[in-house]
């Protein structure tokens, strides 16, 4: 009777669970049983793995054996446990040293000639064997992911024979090196300065990029919305450490996997109007991170806000209060981390051309509200800065006003604001609780004056009220000024568009 134990990690949302492979072979009629909850693909292993070993030159054993993927309860998916199994084999067989690979941790797929394949998910896993205090082997093509993580012992190997030669000491594999762009800087986002006029909606963009504010845009076709929205990346600082793993984590598990040169650049998501609510938030029999998951620390941009299905729109409303969502299955519960700042645009009307001078509108008065209407009241609610976007003048077009700030002198503004934000309350100002929101944004008499008249005049709910709050806070740190006055208030009363009604967004 033979046993070896090989260290592995299956996924868990964004985390990643150790899983001990224990291998038993026993004496009995030849058999191979996989147990601990392995779906279809990891049932599947059984030949990959054999093949492997055959092809490798490597005695697969004629005899009972037994894989327990421990913890047993654990869904196990995909083919990252065909490495320690093949392993683990290898070493209760007695053809490599047992003790070899206890302080290894082992994912990968095989193909039938015993190479190996990548995987996604591995900066969750690379993350998770750091603070175990192990080596970490891998297929190579993974490498540039791994990379990414530093002061992280890790191997990659393009076949097994490469692996077992390691864990034998017949030939020691390369460490992989931290990647370059691990510490490199972020590539260049698009320029503020390359958007002409629009003064007013610039201005508020900044003013969301400094508080971390949601944004809507309400405008015709080819007002600059979209232009717009694109520039709100570069208006941010650049990521830390920390967020550029977390975000990183997050798209390793996704299908389209990490590019590794834009792991510090702030992810800019912008899904079509048909998008699925699993494509939205996430989900699926096996759950996969979703579009609000992918633009974590970043920009979710939402073109076209009415068109999307209106239940697809509800499940917003979740990770913009909490930045995280939760999945829930018959077989566990899983969290991806949804912390991202959204920017929507949306037609005034359903032809888009409401308030056009030249009359071109054609919309009646019941077809424009229920066109606005398929954005429920409650998830506008929780947009903090609603603004107009109006057509740019053709002279405006063809004659550019010189002296338009640029994404970078505008970034220096903003980091300076969230800087202070960080130092009085140590949070972003769109995320101050009620307690904390009334002693930073203590008002004078004119200014409470002011939101008060507005509350009884437009009808705004409380979250409205504290919303519009947080806004005068940012507008007040941009300013480099302390207490929030008359003028912070009226500026962050004015990002209430909907909440007017003004006549220019109104039918005839």
């Amino acid at each position: 009777m033979s046993i070896a134990v090989v260290h592995s990690r299956a996924l868990a949302g964004v985390r990643s669970v150790a899983v001990a492979v224990e291998v038993h072979l026993t004496n009995g009629l030849p058999s191979f049983t996989i147990v601990g909850l392995p779906e279809t693909a990891v049932k599947e292993s059984k030949e990959r793995v054999r093949s492997a070993l055959v092809t490798s030159q490597f005695e697969f054993p004629a005899r009972r054996i037994t894989v327990n993927l421990a913890p047993a309860d654990l869904p196990k998916e995909g083919g990252r446990f065909d490495l320690p199994i093949a392993i683990g084999i290898l070493a209760a067989s007695g053809q490599i040293p047992v003790e070899s690979s206890t302080h290894h941790e082992f994912i990968g797929e095989l193909a039938l000639t015993g190479h190996l394949r990548p995987v996604r998910g591995l900066l969750p896993a690379a993350l998770a064997c750091k603070g175990a205090g192990r080596s970490l082997i891998i297929a190579a093509e993974n490498g540039a992911e791994v990379g990414l993580v530093k002061d992280l012992s890790a191997f990659g190997a393009d076949h097994l024979l490469e692996i077992t030669a390691h864990l034998s000491g017949a030939a020691a594999l390369e460490p992989i090196e931290v990647c370059a762009v691990a510490t490199g800087e972020a590539a260049p986002h698009p320029d503020l300065a390359d958007v002409r006029g629009q003064h007013a909606a610039k201005r508020a963009l900044v003013v969301a990029a400094a508080g971390a504010h949601s944004v809507l845009m309400v405008g015709p076709p080819g007002a600059g919305k979209t232009m717009l929205a694109s520039r709100l990346p570069g208006l941010l600082p650049e990521l830390d450490d920390n967020e550029a793993l977390t975000t990183g984590a997050v798209h390793s598990l996704a299908d389209g996997g990490l590019e590794p040169s834009r792991w510090r650049q702030r992810p800019f998501r912008a899904p079509h109007h048909s998008a699925s609510s699993v494509a939205l938030v996430g989900g699926g029999r096996q759950p996969r991170p979703g579009e609000v998951s992918l633009a974590h620390n970043g920009v979710l941009f939402m073109d076209e806000l009415p068109e999307f299905d209106r239940r697809t729109l509800e499940q917003l409303r979740e990770p913009l209060e909490t930045g995280a969502v939760h999945i829930s299955r018959a077989a566990g519960r899983v969290e991806y981390p949804a912390r991202f700042q959204l920017v929507a645009a949306m037609n005034p009307c359903p032809c888009g051309w409401l308030g056009d001078p030249g009359g071109r509108c054609t919309c009646t008065i019941e077809q424009v509200q229920r066109y606005r209407a398929r954005v429920s009241g409650p998830l506008m609610d929780r947009i903090d800065i609603q603004i107009l976007v109006p057509p740019v003048p053709r002279t405006v077009l063809q004659n550019p006003e010189p002296g338009d700030e640029s994404s970078v002198l505008a970034r220096r503004r903003v980091v300076a604001a969230r800087g202070r934000q960080i130092e009085r309350s140590g949070v972003l100002n769109h995320r101050l609780n009620g307690r904390d929101l009334q002693h930073v944004c203590a008002l004078d008499g004119p200014a409470q004056a002011l939101i008060d008249t507005a509350m009884d005049r437009f009808g705004l709910s409380a979250r409205a009220y504290h919303r519009i709050l947080r806004v005068a806070r940012t507008v007040a740190d941009l300013a480099g000024r302390d207490p929030v006055g008359l003028s912070e208030v009226a500026e962050a009363i004015n990002y209430r568009i909907l909440d007017r009604a003004e006549p220019r967004l109104s039918a005839r």
